[in-house]
């Protein structure tokens, strides 16, 4: 068993009390967790601050206690350290309990507001076509290797982060990929990783009911690259604008990827259809030569083009990455596609910010042949970043030809108040083609019932989620089936 002082190794210390060459059972930041012989790190959240369950982990059978400010009736035979930020100890700790896993594989981060869960499935596809054991971590699963491990947030937390990464070690992984959301960032889940690089595909306004200002959430993305090491590579999307801040600190060797300015990886697009994309890759590493890959999209050849650019430099031969990408599938619920018998074809999308949202409809437009209808179904979630609501509707309106704006994920708001937000978006020109409809299911099944063949009905914002969450309560609801139903129904 380990002891406190091997746990503690690399946190800074303000403060300790008591024996540091205890054994430690295990790691929590959750007292109801809490085992006998185990380390309480009390964290200071956004909702609730671990400080005030100090007590009852102890009465559960913490032997240590991680705080950043000592409680006044310290318990005899218990160890308190304080430190100066519990939640980056944790990570420390949490990594050092595991055995620092993260050094054991080749592990890249992917941050950005749109593509995160794309790049990071287009590189665990590609290294497992490559011949490597390859773990996962994203918004739609984990996976070591084929094993599937559902996952509840984008990126997990420092405890669970590290447990996952000492079982793909234990597995035989050589390489990861995790999404690395800006909420993780500035809550040091990622505190104590070493990774070997990190990757930025975009920014757009997101999230900004937790980070309050869009200046905060750039600062948050950046924040992953300023704390790289000079081992690792920084690849960034150089045709967004912010590309050239998220590296202005960094330490990492930086490198570029663009589909319009000069870069060290180049792509442009010289077919865009519903079957899939053509892409000319050029670079320093490659001679210019076209390849097909089954995803559709300018957004997803900038996500091919970062997925092409990171295998490179963890040292993947060229050649052989443009074969085995050229064989890659779509993450579940990205521009996903499904055929009704009479010609009509749905997306499930999981656009669910202003600007995935006109990416995905301008792709929509790109690839249409204009004689067809385009209808979007597309909400808000609640208790979320309001300011998107009109904005999102505004484009739904602007890139449709019909819109239905119904629920997301209402949680704890009234879902025909989130509509009225959105509604409020809408110039009084596309007033006529936009209906409400509250209950997504019925939305959804209008949206059907009005295409004709070769009509593309887009459903927006959930993707691959498979639940609908209203008043606490998560309901079965998976767009993609609601989807099949309808068109069996019809068929």
């Amino acid at each position: 068993m380990l002891m406190l002082k091997d746990i503690l190794y690399g946190v800074s210390l303000r403060a300790a009390e008591g024996a540091t060459d205890r054994p430690v059972s295990a790691v929590h930041f959750d007292s109801r967790q809490v085992e006998s012989e185990s380390v309480f790190v009390a964290v200071a959240g956004t909702q609730v601050d671990g400080h005030r369950y100090i007590s009852g982990a102890i009465e559960r059978g913490a032997t240590s206690v991680v705080c950043e400010t000592m409680p006044d009736d310290k318990q005899e035979g218990v160890t308190y350290v304080e430190v100066a930020n519990s939640a980056e100890a944790l990570g420390q700790m949490a990594s050092n309990f595991y055995g620092n896993p993260s050094g054991k594989l080749k592990l890249v981060a992917v941050t950005g507001t749109n593509g995160k869960t794309t790049v990071v499935t287009l590189l665990h596809q590609l290294f497992m076509r490559l011949g490597y054991q390859t773990g996962l971590l994203s918004t739609v699963n984990n996976k070591i290797n084929d094993e599937v491990i559902p996952s509840t947030h984008t990126t997990p937390d420092a405890v669970q982060l590290n447990a996952l990464l000492a079982q793909m070690v234990k597995k035989g992984c050589t390489h990861a990929f995790m999404e690395a959301s800006s909420h993780a960032i500035v809550q040091h889940r990622m505190a104590g990783l070493s990774l070997a690089g990190a990757i930025f595909t975009n920014i757009s306004h997101d999230h900004l009911d937790y980070h309050k200002t869009f200046e905060e959430y750039i600062k948050a993305k950046k924040k992953l690259f300023d704390d790289l090491p000079k081992s690792a590579f920084a690849l960034v999307n150089t045709d967004d604008k912010r590309g050239k801040i998220m590296v202005q600190n960094t330490a990492a060797a930086v490198k570029t990827f663009s589909l319009k300015g000069v870069s060290d990886f180049k792509a442009k697009v010289l077919t865009n259809s519903l079957q899939g994309l053509e892409l000319e890759i050029s670079g320093d590493t490659v001679a210019s030569q076209s390849v097909w890959f089954p995803l559709i999209g300018d957004f997803n050849a900038y996500n091919l083009l970062a997925t092409f650019g990171t295998a490179v430099l963890l040292g993947e031969e060229a050649e052989e990455v443009l074969t085995q990408l050229s064989g890659v599938h779509p993450a579940r619920g990205r521009f996903e596609q499904v055929q009704s018998s009479n010609g009509v074809t749905a997306i499930v999308d999981y656009a669910h910010t202003p600007d995935a949202l006109e990416n995905v409809l301008k792709t929509i437009q790109n690839v249409r042949t204009k004689n067809e209808t385009v209808i979007c179904v597309v909400g808000c979630g609640g208790d979320r970043d309001k300011d998107k609501r009109p904005k999102m509707a505004a484009i739904a309106a602007e890139r449709s030809d019909r819109v239905i704006f119904t629920s997301d994920n209402p949680r704890s708001e009234d879902p025909e108040e989130i509509i009225r937000d959105m509604q409020a978006g809408v110039p009084a020109s596309h007033y006529k083609k936009v209906l409400s409809i509250t209950n997504r299911k019925e939305a959804i099944k209008t949206a059907v019932m009005m295409a004709e063949p070769n009509d593309i009905v887009l459903v927006a914002g959930k993707g691959h989620e498979t639940y609908q969450e209203i008043k606490g309560v998560k309901h079965d609801f998976d767009d993609k089936q609601v989807l099949k139903e309808f068109f069996y129904e019809l068929s």
